[in-house]
């Protein structure tokens, strides 16, 4: 009996430990995506990057409109043909064949080029704030003595979190750090 009560107690010891472990756990939430949608330089990045994608637009519409220009010309001279300038047609759209395969093929570059050069803007651009907002929640966290802070926002998927009752938001704390607007929308609770 007095090995079931030794053992008993070493339970309930553990179980006391384990509650008083989890009872000192701090754990907040944030919505990284409401906080990054409220910052106003969002907005001027946001606008600098679809300058860019309008200039590499109109840049690859121009190719393709001298693509077309050139595809019309060489359909007519096409209808021009007869035996006796066959020989001399056919050299020369044999010469516009050329010349629309290689600004097909540049088209297609300046396609890739401008996706590669949007990409690396948005990385140079976005990078920094990422950064500035990431410093801000671990600086809050760190105010809070949080342990823990999930990212609820969907950007993030959503599925960092998976209990958030008794979890202290800290949105809010970090938009204020950041001088962005305190709107903050609450992220729904999953339980």
């Amino acid at each position: 009996m007095t090995k079931f009560i030794k053992v008993l107690f070493i339970t309930a010891g553990l179980t006391l430990t384990a509650n008083a472990v989890n009872a000192q756990q701090k754990i907040g939430q944030v919505n990284s995506e409401d906080i990054f949608t409220s910052l106003p330089e969002v907005k001027t990045i946001n606008t600098t990057i679809d300058n860019l994608t309008k200039a590499k637009q109109t840049e690859i519409d121009k190719l393709i409109g001298d693509y077309q220009t050139k595809l019309k010309v060489a359909q007519e001279k096409e209808k021009t043909m007869t035996e006796a300038n066959k020989e001399a047609i056919t050299k020369e759209l044999i010469a516009a064949q050329t010349e629309l395969q290689g600004i097909g093929k540049k088209i297609e570059e300046s396609r890739t080029n401008a996706a590669k050069e949007i990409s690396a803007k948005q990385n140079e651009l976005y990078t920094p704030l990422q950064q500035k907002i990431n410093s801000a929640i671990s600086a809050v966290a760190k105010e809070r003595n949080l342990n823990y802070v999930f990212d609820v926002s969907s950007a993030q998927g959503g599925n960092n979190l998976v209990y958030t009752d008794g979890s202290e938001d800290i949105t809010a704390s970090v938009k204020t750090k950041l001088g962005a607007s305190s709107t903050a929308k609450p992220a729904a609770k999953s339980k």
